[in-house]
């Protein structure tokens, strides 16, 4: 279990592994070129400084102990004319591969980084609106910011470092082992000590990581709600309800923070001090090796720092498994969403959608919503060119129609068709694109007046642009603007009045020129003056298509050629208003309660 939850982080590197072992060669040579450069004591100490023989206890190959004999036949100053160049070329070819090691590595990093978000970004464009109806706006921007965050730091650092530190723990554990096997055996009996507490303190972190994840999540919630909300919150003087909410949440999160940050921390000095404490082991006995004159002083000084050199490996290595730690809970969140499979899927042969020739059927259509049956047994035929008003009481199961016909859900039993073809057998772009929509909750995009109308057809000109703006009683106000149609409207068209955020929906629907239209309450949240203008806009949009009116005034769908009123989630009547005005049924009872209140 634990193996694989580091197979599906490091699956992340697969498109990427030439960068990365690129990466991992330039480490490997860095990592020699260290080596090589702390056996620059040897000769440096022995012959240059002191002028006394190299002296290695350990039995070496013969090619190596010629060689030795040649240095300790080379007078010091001819010694020290040939390791100053040489010393200054390992220098820059260790300066050259150091560099290159860490910039392939934060490249694979953030390429990585790049393709995680890039995943989970598409993957929600796939799910359905019942995924989104239980997953808060704030925990899914946590898993594409924070989460991916957390393995962007395990993947650009930590890898780097456990890649890199490994490679520099062997050679620096080769190089004391070659020189005094026995006393290198006796040093790192101490490894133990070191590695357990990294174990034991990384499962710790990793359950630590995963709670603190999850306050992110919760403290992006809140901002999200709070800052899209701010006209609510302000109306009803919240400011220090929510104040005191985030700065509880701010809290918790610190506290969470601190007590991850308090068990890394722990682990580096600790590691450093059991390094070093087998770095004096060490001293003691080696020290006596080099009195009684059984090994010299650079050897011995070789050893000491091949040994020493462990610590920092080590020391990173301990807060390696901390990142690690912390991007497997994070991953685990990751692939939480990756894995999910979308309830709404398409069929590999699907059709497309040309037109609508003759009309849109709801076929006993049954949908519900966690166990509660929103819609039941529903049975509906609108021809091509006729106007459908869906009303009834709140909470009915109206808005339902509308989302069903646009596969936002499918029904669980009962077939929904347009020309006699089932819907789930469309290309859902297909149909979508052959759909447009006008909603109560207008929504809008922080970019320019034009973007926003041209909003799924945006490679039309701005002539095709005006031109719907005009039919839809917007250009007027849109020239009125700063900058016309190049005016950026604020997050969700802050900067627009309730009508003018119509006006624009309309005019988008318009562009789109589809030959379906829904209109769900378009006009209920204006007011009388602002509901004049977007109806004869709505009426310019209606005209030769095949519209569904989610209607709460009843005024407003009088002259619509069939009325269907739906009551917990069936079709109680049906027919034209001065039908069923006549009946004694739910229609009549609405409207005269309407008229009642509006006198």
């Amino acid at each position: 279990m634990f193996c694989n939850e580091y197979k599906r982080l490091l699956k992340f590197l697969k498109p990427h592994l030439g960068i990365f072992g690129a990466a991992v060669v330039c480490m490997v040579v860095s990592a020699l070129f260290d080596g090589v450069s702390l056996g620059m004591l040897v000769p440096l100490s022995d012959k240059v400084m002191t002028n006394k023989p190299i002296i290695i206890p350990a039995k070496i190959p013969p090619f190596l102990n010629d060689f030795i004999g040649k240095i300790n036949n080379l007078e010091p100053l001819a010694l020290l004319n040939i390791m100053v160049p040489i010393v200054l070329i390992l220098l820059v070819l260790k300066a050259i591969f150091g560099f290159l090691q860490s910039y392939l590595m934060t490249d694979v990093g953030q390429k990585v980084i790049k393709d995680i978000r890039g995943k989970i970004y598409a993957k929600l464009q796939t799910f359905s609106l019942d995924y989104y109806s239980k997953k808060r706006s704030g925990e899914l921007i946590s898993r594409i910011t924070n989460d991916v965050k957390m393995v962007e730091n395990a993947l650009s650092y930590g890898i780097y470092d456990l890649v890199y530190q490994m490679f520099q723990v062997i050679v620096f554990v080769s190089v004391a082992f070659f020189i005094y096997l026995k006393l290198a055996i006796l040093s790192f009996v101490v490894l133990p000590l070191i590695i357990l507490p990294i174990l034991k303190v990384g499962k710790k972190l990793r359950k630590i990581s995963l709670k603190s994840q999850e306050k992110m999540a919760d403290i992006n919630s809140l901002l999200f709600e709070t800052i899209s909300g701010v006209r609510i919150v302000k109306a009803f003087a919240m400011e220090d309800y929510e104040l005191n909410k985030f700065t509880s949440q701010n809290r918790d999160f610190y506290k969470l923070t601190m007590k991850s940050a308090k068990r890394m921390l722990l682990l580096s000095p600790g590691t450093e001090l059991v390094g070093a404490a087998a770095g004096l082991f060490v001293f003691y006995f080696a020290g006596q090796e080099v009195i009684k004159g059984e090994l010299s002083f650079g050897v011995f000084a070789l050893f000491l720092g091949s040994i020493l050199s462990t610590i920092r490996p080590f020391k990173k290595l301990s807060q390696v498994n901390s990142l690690l730690q912390q991007a497997l809970a994070a991953n685990g969140r990751i692939y939480e969403v990756l894995d999910t499979v979308p309830i709404i899927t398409e069929k590999k042969d699907a059709l497309e959608l040309a037109g609508i020739k003759t009309g849109v059927e709801f076929e006993n259509v049954w949908f519900k919503y966690e166990d509660r049956d929103i819609l039941k047994n529903i049975s509906l035929k609108v021809k091509s060119g006729e106007i459908a008003a869906i009303v009834g009481p709140s909470g009915a199961g109206k808005s339902t129609f509308l989302d069903l016909l646009l596969r936002f859900y499918d029904p669980y039993k009962g077939r929904i068709l347009i020309d006699g073809i089932d819907i789930k057998d469309l290309k859902i772009s297909s149909l979508r694109n052959k759909i447009g929509i006008v909603t109560q909750e207008t929504i809008l995009f922080n970019d320019s007046v034009k973007a926003n109308i041209a909003y799924g057809n945006i490679n039309l000109g701005i002539e095709a642009i005006e031109r719907a703006a005009r039919q839809a009683f917007a250009h007027d106000f849109i020239m009125n603007m700063p900058d016309k149609y190049e005016t950026i409207i604020g997050d969700r068209g802050f900067k627009l009045s309730g009508g003018e955020k119509q006006r624009i929906a309309i005019a988008r629907a318009i562009l789109k020129n589809p030959p379906i239209l829904l209109l769900d309450e378009a006009t209920s949240q204006l007011d009388s003056h602002a509901e004049k203008i977007v109806q004869e806009a709505i009426d310019v949009l209606m005209r030769d298509r095949t519209v569904f009116v989610v209607a709460h005034r009843l005024s407003t769908v009088k002259n619509v050629s069939k009325i269907v009123v739906v009551s917990g989630g069936e079709i109680v009547e049906s027919g034209r208003h001065e039908e069923l005005l006549s009946r004694d049924g739910l229609y009549r009872k609405m409207y005269s309660l309407q008229n009642a209140q509006a006198e």
